[in-house]
């Protein structure tokens, strides 16, 4: 698994369990929604996110 797909991974299981949480418990948590789709719009133009950094660091390869 690439850095790239262990991204889209992360990103999209966050999402769920956000609208899930959100949905069953607070509508609150949408604001985890927000933040996530915030980094990945600013990833998008410094070409740099912190989870990146981790998994990079993790062993995982671009």
């Amino acid at each position: 698994m690439t850095i790239n797909e262990a991204l889209r991974m992360i990103a999209g299981t966050v999402i769920l369990i956000s609208v899930g949480l959100a949905v069953t418990l607070s509508i609150s948590w949408l604001w985890l929604t927000v933040f996530v789709g915030v980094n990945l719009l600013q990833s998008a133009f410094t070409k740099w996110c912190p989870v990146m950094t981790l998994l990079s660091k993790a062993g995982l390869k671009s």
